[in-house]
């Protein structure tokens, strides 16, 4: 008996409030840790992301073919691999300042779309949807209508 009370009396502790400020303290910075290493991996995902619009899209004069320009925006290139016109599969051509299908990060492209059909023909005030899938599997659409 002597000896247990001579242990409770010679034995030194952690205190509570010091125990607790060392847990606080080491759950901070794990929190932080991780915070980075998810920040930093977010950012390089977030990078090279594809965003493009179609800022214009008009029918040649006699609606054989459609001269689309796309505007990319995104971290990334931009492949514009195929062109439907409600449905019907058009031939890309590219045209203008761009000299491929493939659309630098900040600039502006024009692709030509031609060698569709439509059944029925092409009439005048109708409204059509154009759809450009990307090589990532976007799709841009922008309502065309020939006059």
């Amino acid at each position: 008996m002597n000896y247990i009370k001579k242990f409770k009396k010679n034995a030194k502790g952690l205190s509570p409030v010091i125990a607790s400020i060392i847990l606080i303290a080491v759950t901070v910075a794990v929190s932080v840790v991780v915070a980075a290493w998810m920040g930093g991996m977010t950012i390089g995902l977030m990078g090279n992301t594809e965003q493009a619009t179609v800022t214009n899209a008009v029918f040649s004069t006699d609606g054989s073919s459609i001269n689309a320009t796309i505007r990319n925006t995104g971290g990334a290139n931009v492949v514009i691999q195929s062109a439907t016109l409600d449905g019907n599969a058009g031939t890309l051509t590219p045209t203008g300042t761009i000299a491929s299908l493939t659309i630098p990060k900040g600039q502006t492209g024009c692709i030509i779309i031609s060698g569709y059909t439509l059944s029925p023909a092409i009439t005048s005030g109708a409204q059509y949807n154009l759809k450009l899938t990307t090589a990532k599997g976007n799709t841009l659409t922008y309502p065309i209508t020939f006059s």
